[in-house]
């Protein structure tokens, strides 16, 4: 019996270890998504070249209802445009989660007075260095 117990807590350390790894995986990739996140806020090329080169792969693709942008030199310029429309725009996440490289986000559509004017949802998928590679922008076209 004692050995089963021992064999059964050994189990359980190594299950306990890999939850806490996953869970700071999960707090990795949420902040690899908030960094890309706030390259949309960000008003300048500069800045947005800098939060992108840090949470996004150089070869991404981003997709939404509007749009494809084929790596990250045509994802800026998308940015770019959007902000040029809906200047001071940012989406705060409403919810995270990820497993096995790839995340789910909700978030809000926030214009620069504060203004929640929408809300969607997107796909991430990570490649092995971290970095996202493809982000998916799910929400209702403006009327």
């Amino acid at each position: 019996m004692g050995d089963h117990l021992q064999e059964l807590r050994t189990k359980c350390q190594k299950r306990l270890a890999r939850a806490r790894k996953s869970r700071r995986m999960n707090q990795l990739k949420r902040t690899i998504w908030e960094t890309y996140a706030q390259a949309w806020k960000e008003p300048s090329r500069e800045a947005k070249v800098l939060a992108l080169g840090q949470s996004v792969s150089p070869d991404c693709v981003y997709t939404d209802p509007m749009t494809i942008a084929r790596g990250r030199d045509e994802l800026i310029q998308y940015m770019l445009d959007f902000h040029k429309q809906v200047p001071g725009s940012h989406f705060p996440l409403t919810y995270f989660l990820d497993h096995h490289n790839v995340s789910i986000a909700r978030w809000n559509a926030v214009a620069g007075d504060g203004t929640v004017i929408g809300d969607g949802m997107s796909y991430g998928q990570y490649g092995e260095d971290g970095r996202l590679v493809a982000m998916t922008g799910f929400f209702e076209l403006p009327k």
